[in-house]
């Protein structure tokens, strides 16, 4: 198929909504389809540093058209649609609700992917435009949570036949081969010692604080902590001092962030009950952790906060839990891995396993299936 890619994120930028679009154009294309990518703003893009800072590998054409912020961007969605129109595009992919609507509206096929509830005054009006226009259709979302809150807010969604529920992905073929933990850190030069990982952004409600406060209780063990803004890896670096056991490597480009979640021998993700995003809001109730899916991949043992969009993906065979924010369950949960070599081997083995089912390749295939 021809497909019109359609979306407002900020590209290139180190934000999650920019990665997950990358991938999934990544992986249609990988697919044999033939991807267009409308973004707003200006210039053209370097190819070469898209691949390095997203883990992009086949090109993909991207264009980049004007966007007011005055008009909410609705003038870059309608002319998305019309560029895919002229351009004869055989479906028109787009996370953006505004251009959904106007593809349907022009006759357009049209799948629109929600990662969250519709907010403001006028985007649950553009919601239930997408889903009352005639025309083929289909709705993508992340977690079933999502989908139970969206029928909650706006009552019968589509036929289940027009309705995906797909968690985000890995590219798995970047995790094989990967080195032993401590092959991994001899490697990137990371210091010596059984060592817990956490990689992502240090927003409000990430575990940052968490993450510091076992490492506290753990001065034998190493702490990793990769990316994150330049003002929150510093914030996180002056509350670390002293401590000779924690790392904070600031951002990492996601070409290279596989060898360094192979460096750690447990991965944890220390969610609070609110998590805040790029954007800010709290995405905890409904969130598909890109961040998850990559840990599967790099086959080591998960401590995860006890969130049921996690139970979506994971269970007690796959990983250990601990209630959000409790430090003393988390103490016991990360002494109990510590010490247990071999839970810690059963449960890599388990999670590399379940990654087969949570490709980005396999992802695309199911929300396309159909159409």
């Amino acid at each position: 198929m021809k497909i019109a890619a359609i979306s407002t994120a900020q590209v290139p930028s180190q934000t999650a909504n920019s990665i997950q679009v990358m991938k999934v154009c990544n992986a249609l294309t990988r697919l044999g389809h033939e991807v267009h990518l409308y973004l707003p703003g200006e210039g053209e893009v370097n190819r070469e540093e898209l691949a390095e800072l997203y883990g992009i590998t086949v090109a993909f054409e991207i264009k980049k058209l004007p966007a007011s912020p005055r008009l909410k961007r609705n003038d870059f969605a309608w002319r998305a649609v019309r560029l895919a129109s002229l351009q004869k595009a055989d479906l028109v992919y787009s996370w953006a609700i505004q251009a959904a609507v106007f593809a349907l509206a022009g006759g357009k096929t049209a799948l629109f992917e929600a990662h969250d509830l519709s907010t403001g005054r006028f985007g649950p009006l553009w919601m239930r435009a997408f889903l009352r226009l005639p025309g083929k259709k289909r709705l993508v979302m992340i977690t079933r949570a999502l989908q139970s809150a969206l029928e909650r807010r706006l009552g019968r969604l589509l036929p289940s036949e027009d309705q995906v529920i797909a968690p985000n992905g890995v590219d798995l073929e970047r995790y094989l081969g990967l080195p032993s933990p401590i092959k991994a850190r001899r490697w990137l030069g990371l210091p010596e010692g059984l060592t817990v990982g956490c990689t992502g952004h240090l927003y409000a409600g990430r575990g940052g604080d968490l993450f510091l406060g076992l490492a506290r209780r753990f001065p034998g063990l190493q702490f990793l902590w990769v990316g994150g803004r330049p003002e929150d890896v510093e914030t996180y670096r002056k509350l670390a001092a002293g401590m000779e056991n924690v790392t904070f490597t600031g951002f990492i480009p996601n070409a290279r962030l596989p060898l360094y979640q192979a460096a750690a021998d447990i991965l944890l993700m220390p969610y609070g009950r609110s998590i805040a995003g790029s954007s800010g809001g709290n995405s905890a109730e409904i969130c598909s952790p890109m961040k998850l899916f990559d840990y599967l991949g790099a086959g080591r043992a998960i401590l995860t906060s006890d969130l049921p969009v996690i139970r979506e993906v994971l269970d007690e065979e796959h990983a250990l839990f601990a209630p959000p924010e409790d430090l003393p369950a988390w103490v016991s949960a990360l002494e109990r891995l510590a010490g247990d070599e071999e839970l810690r081997a059963l449960l890599a083995l388990r999670t590399r396993r379940l990654a087969e089912r949570y490709t980005w390749l396999e992802r695309e295939r199911k929300c396309l299936e159909g159409l």
